[in-house]
């Protein structure tokens, strides 16, 4: 897929420099789209070097929340909300850690631990699955939850925001948290509705209540704020609760005898491997962007996009992030690069920048992680895996434009 989204980009960039060369005789859009390769390029090494100090810090401080017992208290915590929902494996069950370490990691931002252990959950379940290549009801469950994506940390959003000259770079964090409780809410909803899952179950419903409810009274607090107020509050909030939550690390690290300082120091490795890791990656992406905006074709879409929504005599701000969520569900890395080229271009702390990184934050790579767990194990008939987890990225996305608009309008 992702090939596909990169090809499509060069394609379409050529065929928009032809029509804009010889139909609108625009002799300079060649020579644009050739120093857009080149900007480009230097671009994508500058903002990876950039986020090589930023990086290490944070996977450093990652790693000291690892090791400091947090993953497990969430996995114990969420254990019982499991066994309900997933009636068919038993007590104890391998797959039941297993799902919640790989949930535990998404929600801290551990995404290098992340994907093995989702691979590893998914093997467990299969264990269990009496039809090997279709999935089962419980693999599907954890599959959608997994896609919509409860992220409570979203170190990698905060670390480009702050490479990209964000004032403030955590600003977007209770938008995130929003937005990805919405995403999450939804897609279980739709696997529920399906699988015919009892909603009303005293567990089901306790867990579900509970994170509700916090959701809620946060709104309900900022809704009746006015909107200086309310930036200002979320800022503090957002600053607060991560500066508090790495204090935690620290605390509990101590508490069980770590060595914090070592564990900073093996997580900071990685980070910086990290950021030279991505190098080629984010070249490749930002360039195929940077010659899609050169060419023109990329305005002719948000232009099109903007005059039906207009017609409809709605704000169109929210246009300019739309590829963002677009791509997001096919492609995690091309869903990044657009997020940073639309920082890049209007700017960090513009609306559209704004908005780009809640989108970002708020849902999974679908089909990313589809082809990835599903293709580990054989499966070839997902039923209804695909259709719930783009009903969590549509609801992720709708969530992410209002709560943009909400708080940064």
């Amino acid at each position: 897929m992702l090939n596909l989204i990169w090809v499509g980009f060069f394609l379409f960039s050529f065929i928009a420099a032809l029509i804009r060369f010889y139909i609108g005789g625009d002799d300079t859009v060649f020579a644009a789209i050739m120093a857009s390769l080149f900007s480009q390029s230097k671009a994508a090494f500058e903002i990876a070097l950039g986020l090589t100090g930023v990086l290490t810090l944070w996977l450093g401080i990652m790693k000291i929340g690892e090791q400091s017992g947090f993953i497990q208290l969430i996995t114990q915590g969420l254990t019982p909300l499991f066994r309900k929902l997933m009636p068919e494996i038993p007590d104890n069950h391998p797959a039941l850690g297993a799902m919640i370490m790989n949930l535990s990691a998404n929600a801290l931002g551990l995404d290098n631990a992340a994907t093995p252990l989702g691979i590893k959950a998914m093997h467990e379940l299969q264990t269990l699955n009496p039809n090997p290549d279709t999935a089962s009801n419980a693999q599907i469950i954890f599959l959608v939850i997994n896609t919509s994506a409860v992220t409570l940390f979203p170190v990698t959003i905060f670390t480009y925001r702050a490479q990209l000259g964000a004032a403030n770079p955590t600003d977007v964090f209770i938008p995130i948290l929003i937005a990805t409780y919405f995403s999450t809410l939804i897609g279980f909803l739709a696997v529920a509705a399906i699988q015919k899952i009892n909603l009303f179950d005293k567990v089901i419903l306790a867990y579900l209540g509970g994170f509700t409810a916090f959701v809620g009274l946060l709104s309900a607090y900022f809704f009746r704020l006015e909107q200086a107020q309310m930036l200002a509050q979320s800022a503090l909030l957002s600053n607060v609760t991560v500066f508090s939550l790495i204090i935690a690390f620290i605390v509990g690290a101590l508490y069980r005898r770590v060595d914090v300082y070592s564990a900073f120091i093996e997580g900071a490795k990685e980070g910086f491997q990290i950021a030279v890791g991505i190098i080629p990656y984010l070249v490749a992406m930002l360039v195929a962007i940077g010659v899609f905006r050169a060419s023109g074709a990329l305005e002719w879409i948000a232009d099109g996009v903007k005059f039906v929504v207009r017609l409809w005599a709605l704000d169109d701000r929210f246009v300019d992030a739309l590829p963002t969520g677009l791509i997001k569900p096919f492609s995690g890395s091309g869903s990044r690069a657009m997020m940073i080229d639309t920082m890049q271009t209007l700017g960090a702390d513009s609306f559209a920048g704004r908005l780009s990184c809640i989108v970002q934050g708020s849902t999974e790579t679908t089909f990313y992680v589809l082809a990835v767990y599903f293709g580990a194990v054989g499966i070839k008939h997902i039923r209804h895996a695909a259709a719930c987890g783009i009903i969590a990225d549509f609801a992720g996305l709708l969530a992410s434009i209002f709560v943009a608009y909400w708080f940064f309008a």
